[in-house]
């Protein structure tokens, strides 16, 4: 492994050393880094195009590039998500999405025109997934601790006060003047769940736009874009430890996105209660560890893998029977129930799902390793 990689892999799997609060700086809310390794055949064909690799900390995780061609495009796609980072994180308080959560509770915020399309883009996976992926979440990530990493069950009061407080119909987007208007005080919106795979699709353009046809951009580990494939292979191929053994997936001009409890849950009173809410009923999600979802794009990608771990097996599978495009690749239960996937776990190891699996193989670290 050369020794950008191995700054990569060092970064991913210590992220708090790294970032400071389990992979929170400056930057948006990170659900979980998880464990990657992309491989390629080996080429017997003429010499590839020049293959080079970088990674940066930004937007709370280490993002990393992958790429063949011109040396100077993965600096130029990492400051894209630099840029992406100033205008949605909400722990800058210089950021655009920032100024909307302090003013649009008393007036009507101007705000450009990227960001506006963008909430608008969040607005109609709230619509159209029933609720169950909703960025005015902010108020019950407060409520239960996860904002500022002191996880904690909340009073029955201050997650009424949350609740009052969340709602897709308490976000005005008004098109003709371009502004945000928040119904009710308290609110805030929370692009964590979404703005990482967006900031993957700019680096992506970026690379295209530099003539790079063959890339690997991943978002600590969390959602990845394969752009092409490497030289003389079919596809990037991604090895990925779930609970219950590693399982493997081919991926070529599409995203792969990962949502899983991880390092953000604790326990109380001996229950699990992770960072995932159901914006519905106020509550983190329970009975889902992991879930893995492909789709053509890292924005939908990152957007729907919550989408599907808060709709639960059953409601995923109706999901993505009216949305055709997106592939759920494995929904792995908590508890003692059992996963839906493409791979059973490998002999030797405790069945999917089960607790002593999740114990083997916990989802603690990310690391983009292609074989030489």
């Amino acid at each position: 492994m050369t020794a950008a990689l191995a700054a990569i892999a060092l970064l991913l799997a210590n992220p708090e050393k790294s970032t400071g609060r389990h992979g929170d700086t400056e930057g948006l809310r990170v659900r979980n880094p998880k464990n990657l390794r992309a491989s390629v055949s080996p080429c017997k064909s003429p010499a590839p195009p020049p293959r080079h690799e970088a990674a940066r900390v930004s937007m709370g995780c280490t993002y990393g590039v992958i790429w063949y061609g011109d040396e100077h495009a993965g600096a130029a796609a990492l400051d894209e998500v630099d840029r992406i980072d100033r205008l949605m994180s909400h722990y800058r308080g210089d950021s655009g999405l920032s100024q909307v959560n302090r003013e649009a509770a008393v007036r009507a915020v101007a705000v450009d025109a990227e960001l506006f399309d963008f909430l608008a883009l969040c607005q109609s996976y709230a619509r159209g997934s029933g609720g169950a992926f909703d960025v005015t979440v902010g108020p019950l990530m407060r409520a239960w601790g996860f904002f500022d990493h002191d996880p904690r069950v909340p009073t029955g009061a201050a997650l009424a006060h949350a609740r009052a407080a969340v709602g897709d119909d308490k976000l005005w987007l008004d098109r003709t003047s371009r502004t945000v208007r928040f119904a009710v005080a308290g609110m805030s919106l929370d692009l964590g769940g979404i703005a990482k795979g967006y900031a993957v699709d700019r680096a992506v353009a970026v690379l295209r736009a530099r003539g790079v046809a063959r890339a690997l951009v991943s978002a600590g580990g969390s959602t990845v874009y394969a752009l092409g494939a490497p030289p003389d292979a079919g596809a990037w191929q991604l090895h990925l430890p779930l609970p219950g053994g590693e399982r493997t997936f081919d991926l070529r001009d599409e995203a792969i996105s990962v949502a899983g409890l991880s390092q953000q849950s604790f326990r109380h009173h001996g229950a699990r209660y992770g960072h995932i809410m159901d914006p519905r009923t106020g509550t983190p999600v329970r009975g889902v560890d992991t879930v893995v979802v492909t789709a053509p794009t890292a924005t939908e990608g990152d957007a729907l893998d919550d989408v599907l771990f808060v709709l639960g097996r059953d409601g995923a599978r109706a999901y993505l029977a009216a949305h055709p495009g997106p592939r759920l690749l494995a929904w792995i239960a908590g508890g003692d129930q059992r996963a839906a996937g493409p791979r059973s776990a490998r002999p030797g190891r405790a069945p999917v799902g089960s607790p002593s699996a999740q114990t083997a193989t916990p989802l603690t670290s990310t690391d983009l390793k292609p074989s030489e």
